[in-house]
């Protein structure tokens, strides 16, 4: 090994593993961020009118869907958005806010009944200052917790591991919405 790359650290083993993610990319490049409902840029506007499988929905209900959360925080981890292309609560209608609640229950009970989920985060980021990565499109997250799940690899590592497959994880949760 050449002298400078050997004193500059390259190619020394530093005993760590490594775990790629390179979907995640996109995320942190902002990609698919909305910035005006005209340019049809909404991912959860154009979510609704892919195949289930494809767009990663778990249950549609009338006024509002279900859909994993494609860089989730942990296995399950969905949001419920309304069909309509709203940005604020307040802007919902009663029977919108109604229909995103009773989804937001048939998550946590469908999620627990098939995980074993032993908690929840629930919640709604309002505006990209209060961490909205979508501000533009209302949605709330059904975040499903174990104990331990938060290890050394989010603390220290700033890694998540996911140990199944987003599209295993739609099946399973889409399975057990219609059998509820």
């Amino acid at each position: 090994m050449p002298d400078e790359l050997h004193q500059a650290g390259a190619g020394d083993p530093d005993g760590l593993d490594r775990l790629w993610t390179p979907h995640r990319l996109a995320y942190i490049r902002g990609e698919n961020k909305p910035d005006d409902h005209s340019t049809g840029q909404c991912p959860f506007c154009r979510i609704p009118k892919m195949d289930d499988a494809e767009g990663l929905i778990v249950h549609r209900g009338e006024l509002a869907y279900a859909v994993l959360n494609l860089y989730p925080y942990s296995p399950g981890h969905l949001m419920v958005c309304p069909y309509r292309h709203i940005a604020d609560y307040t802007e919902t209608t009663d029977d919108e806010a109604a229909e995103i609640a009773d989804l937001t229950r048939a998550a946590m009970r469908t999620i627990r009944a098939v995980s074993g989920a032993q908690g929840f985060n629930i919640g709604m980021n309002q505006g990209a200052v209060a961490g909205a990565g979508i501000a533009a499109h209302l949605h709330q997250h059904v975040v499903p917790r174990w104990p331990g799940d938060q290890n050394f690899m989010p603390i220290i590592g700033r890694t998540k591991t996911l140990p199944e497959l987003l599209g295993e994880t739609r099946d399973l949760l889409a399975g057990a919405f219609k059998r509820r």
